[in-house]
């Protein structure tokens, strides 16, 4: 296979940029607007593709877009005042933490290192990307009634549920200004 031309590097990372500039959480869903199969599949190859300690891969993807379960996943993720949007989100996909590869757990604990959280990070990561990229909206919520999510998903009970990533078309198509700490406060080259 022929590399790419330097040109159409430059294109693909400036397309890149763009998308990690563009992506937001967002808070507001079209519940008339169906995320279809098609356009999800997509999002959960890319996200398949995601690195994890030793290639370990401990995650499973529930994809929840069926109307009715989806809207009930939503009223369990949108309790004590927080996420209320939640319910307006067409699709969830709840991240279940799974067994990682015997090497990444011998690795974690001879490092002191748990990679399953740090690999599931990079999963919703690699998911909100996607979505960004197929015109979705998305936002990963951490803040949940568990045990109730595990019920409506037939979740395991021993599982843990660590995230659910809400995806939909998003009902403002305006972009936030982004809002972090100066760069000096987060980044050092070769010393703290």
């Amino acid at each position: 296979m022929d590399r790419p031309h330097a040109d159409e590097v430059k294109m693909s990372a400036d397309a890149f940029y763009r998308l990690v500039l563009d992506r937001q959480s967002d808070r507001a869903f079209d519940t008339e607007r169906p995320v279809g199969r098609d356009v999800l599949d997509r999002i959960l190859e890319a996200a398949r593709m995601a690195p994890s300690a030793c290639n370990g891969q401990p995650w499973k993807m529930v994809v929840v877009d069926d109307a009715t379960l989806a809207f009930k996943v939503g009223q369990a993720v949108s309790g004590m005042g927080m996420n209320k949007f939640a319910v307006t989100a067409p699709v969830h996909i709840l991240i279940v933490e799974e067994r990682g590869s015997w090497v990444s757990r011998l690795g974690g604990r001879i490092k002191d290192k748990y990679f399953p959280l740090m690999d599931i990070g990079i999963l919703a990561s690699y998911i909100t990307l996607a979505a960004e990229s197929e015109g979705l909206g998305s936002c990963m919520l951490g803040w949940f009634d568990e045990e109730a999510v595990k019920r409506l998903a037939g979740i395991p009970h021993r599982k843990r549920l660590l995230l659910d990533v809400a995806v939909g078309y998003p009902l403002k198509a305006v972009k936030r200004p982004k809002k972090r700490k100066d760069r000096s406060e987060t980044v050092s080259y070769n010393r703290y």
